[in-house]
């Protein structure tokens, strides 16, 4: 029967095409039951040299061009990772023009990792690859899943905060999400790209522990429980090697450790070398030429290392041609699993669906942080006169930030949405401006800055509530990739028109759109503050409903606020921690990142990770254990109630923490190693269960190499955040002898 079939499509060949095509031409494709290992071998067997190098490097700058003889369709990138970017010029960066090259934007993946709801993450990955489908997509290029280390970081709105285990449980349902469409989730950067200032040189030194404990959990949650497939290297280096041709992190860790069969891609322009690219494990070089750099001459793809250079060293005899073949099998296996699937479901666009989850994120996501005397929730009608004032209630906020910029056909501003609660209401100043979003320099505002805020406060005195919607944007220097913020307070001079605004209202509550931590010189002088993100399309609906109370708030925050940079566990250290000296940066914090270092060390930070403030309050029950000792390889059962004692239906993050009681080795004074989030009805209570593996106690033991868990006692906390434990209980863990 395959045989038949195959004649017949070498005729409909011959006859549309008059190319001259044996039958050996035809793959085994049509057999969709057939082993995918034996199609992927057929295939690479009818491949020639000049085929094989053509598929390992961009033939544009979204796409590589597959194999046209033998049926193999190109691969179209996209970026992500909250939705499908527009549409590009073949060779260079211009936004081709395209009118339905628009999406659905989702909230930032900062706004994903504070829902706290791995169910909620299935749905955003599973809308971001619907679209991704439907634009003809194989490989969306997200999520990212790099650790937040200093608050300064350009990109960490891309990424899903400081906590390795909340990070692994968010990433994995995201790229199941995506990959049910037939399209290929890229998870990036591995590895260690935890700041944008000095990028593309410097080299990380860190130690193997807080390699393993720290940088890698979330990769390697997302390769061996998320089974993705492909991967994106960073441009920094490690081992004094460029990550995205680095034997220790691909060859040993990736490939052979935790047994990825996908393909390894550079992030645009992340290859340096040919001989390296081929042997340290990359597979697809997109964006490079020669000078290692982004731009060069028109159409240069044959110059990029892993095109000619390549082949020249293959027919030298200086690479193995079995060295390409590995990575023919595993671009092959990505073309099964995409574009050669007939049976992956064509996708959707904009639906009513994908506007759900993306408010949805939105809503569940935004963080009450502060809450005096009950400013939140303004109800519709408890005040005649709104004052919106701050450039973030209008300003598109989904363009700029670099790679992850937007185009989406629907962006609900913070002001729409709360015009279309609140009506007549509500009246608006810009207070303060910046300029257009720019990925290499600051643009300036064309706004007279005294002007605005002069405005601005003639607004706020003849209001009966302040509403100031500001924080970061995704301009240069904010949070935009490229280069990091130059500074940990409010920029444009909102911190001044803060304090002036509280002055003649002192009924005035703060909410800022941002992706970072942000210092808050003026928190004891505003009643409320609301952390808000980049909430996507309907970012403004949602907001609106979360400041109304139609939606109560749940969001807790993904990473730890300091009070002053200084305090931080990057900044700590000086210039050698970070951002670096002489191109080496020293993570001389180790495994001390985010609320490990703030507990460890009895710092005390503006806001707690896991915080988050509701308009209810909830009481926890007695926590319990099924037993009091373990083994390694046991699981803890642990179960305790949560009563809603408001009169306000709500969400809580019950988040479970561990410490050990004698460690032979310095441990954090707690580990978050479980969560679970529970909607509870005004006045009644919902049994909290969860399991934790023994397994998750251990710490990574340098010099066996190996996990380990000790005999000890450890405590098992129930928090409400890492600062505020409200139940713990003591277990044993006993190896057997």
């Amino acid at each position: 029967m395959i045989e038949e079939m195959r004649k017949l499509l070498l005729s409909l060949v011959t006859f549309f095409t008059a190319a001259s095509v044996s039958a050996d031409d035809i793959p085994l494709y049509l057999d969709d039951n057939a082993d995918i290992e034996a199609r992927i071998e057929d295939a690479l067997s009818r491949m020639t040299l000049n085929e094989k190098i053509a598929m390992c490097h961009a033939q544009s700058k979204f796409s590589t061009p597959g194999c046209p003889r033998l049926g193999i369709p190109e691969i179209w990138f996209s970026d992500g990772p909250h939705g499908v970017r527009m549409e590009f010029d073949w060779d260079d960066w211009t936004h081709a023009g395209w009118t339905n090259d628009s999406c659905t934007a989702m909230p930032a993946l900062t706004c994903l990792a504070a829902t706290f709801n791995p169910a909620l993450s299935f749905e955003y990955g599973k809308a971001v690859g619907e679209e991704a489908r439907f634009r003809k997509k194989d490989v969306i290029l997200g999520p990212g899943v790099n650790i937040y280390r200093t608050p300064l970081s350009g990109r960490n709105f891309e990424y899903m905060g400081e906590d390795p285990y909340l990070t692994s449980e968010m990433v994995v349902p995201y790229i199941k999400g995506v990959q049910l469409n037939g399209v290929a989730a890229c998870m990036k950067h591995f590895v260690l790209n935890n700041q944008e200032k000095y990028r593309d040189h410097v080299n990380v030194n860190v130690s193997e522990r807080a390699l393993n404990e720290i940088y890698l959990p979330a990769f390697k949650a997302g390769v061996e429980k998320g089974g993705v497939w492909a991967v994106m290297g960073s441009y920094n280096k490690f081992k004094n090697q460029f990550c995205s041709h680095n034997d220790t992190l691909i060859n040993q860790i990736l490939k052979k450790e935790w047994g990825f069969d996908g393909v390894m891609i550079t992030d645009w322009g992340s290859a340096h070398d040919t001989y390296q690219s081929a042997m340290y494990g990359l597979d697809i070089e997109m964006g490079s030429w020669t000078n290692g750099l982004t731009w060069g001459v028109s159409s240069a793809y044959d110059n990029y290392y892993m095109a000619e250079p390549l082949k020249r060293k293959i027919r030298d005899g200086e690479i193995p041609e079995s060295v390409l073949d590995d990575k023919i099998r595993r671009i092959l296996r990505l073309s099964f699993r995409t574009n050669m699937n007939r049976f992956r479901p064509y996708g959707s666009f904009q639906t009513e669906e994908h506007a759900q989850v993306a408010q949805k994120v939105a809503e569940e996501g935004i963080v009450l942080l502060k809450n005096k005397d009950n400013f939140f929730p303004v109800a519709p009608g408890r005040y005649k006169k709104i004052a919106v004032i701050g450039e973030n209630a209008v300003k598109r906020l989904t363009q700029g930030g670099g790679s992850s910029e937007l185009k989406p056909k629907v962006e609900i501003s913070p002001l729409q949405g709360l015009r279309d609660l609140y009506g007549d209401a509500v009246e608006f100043s810009l207070g303060y401006a910046s300029g257009e979003p720019n990925y290499s320099y600051e643009l300036p505002s064309p706004y007279n800055a005294d002007s605005l805020r002069t405005a601005a406060l003639e607004l706020a005195a003849r209001a009966d509530v302040v509403l100031f919607i500001g924080g970061l944007n995704k301009n240069f220097t904010q949070d935009c990739e490229g280069d990091d913020r130059r500074f940990y307070h409010l920029p444009f001079g909102q911190d001044e028109l803060i304090n002036d605004l509280v002055k003649v209202n002192p009924n005035t509550a703060v909410v800022l759109l941002s992706g970072n931590a942000v210092e808050m010189s003026w928190l004891e002088d505003v009643p409320a503050v609301m952390q808000s993100w980049y909430l996507g399309s309907y970012g403004g609906c949602a907001l609106a409903n979360v400041i109304s109370g139609k939606v109560n708030p749940s969001g807790k925050l993904p990473f730890s606020y300091p009070v002053k940079l200084e305090d931080g566990s990057a900044h700590y250290f000086g210039e050698e921690s970070y951002p670096g000296v002489d191109g080496q940066v020293y993570y001389k914090d180790d495994i001390l990142v985010g609320y490990r270092w703030f507990d460890t060390k009895k710092i005390k930070p503006l806001f707690p990770f896991g915080y988050g403030l509701s308009y209810t309050g909830f009481d926890y029950g007695k926590l319990s254990a099924d037993k009091r000792e373990y083994a390694p390889a046991d699981t803890v059962k642990l179960s305790m109630e949560v009563a809603n004692v408001g009169k306000t239906d709500g969400a809580e993050t019950v988040q479970f923490y561990v410490s050990q009681k004698n460690p032979s080795i310095m441990r954090p004074a707690k580990e978050l190693k479980g969560f679970k989030k529970v909607f509870v009805k005004a006045g009644e209570k919902a049994n909290v269960e969860i399991e934790i593996p023994v397994a998750s106690f251990a710490f990574y033991d340098e010099a066996e190499r190996k996990w380990v868990v000790e005999d000890d006692t450890f405590t098992i906390h129930a928090a409400a955040s890492s600062a505020d434990i409200r139940e713990s209980v003591n277990i044993k863990v006993k190896n057997k002898k």
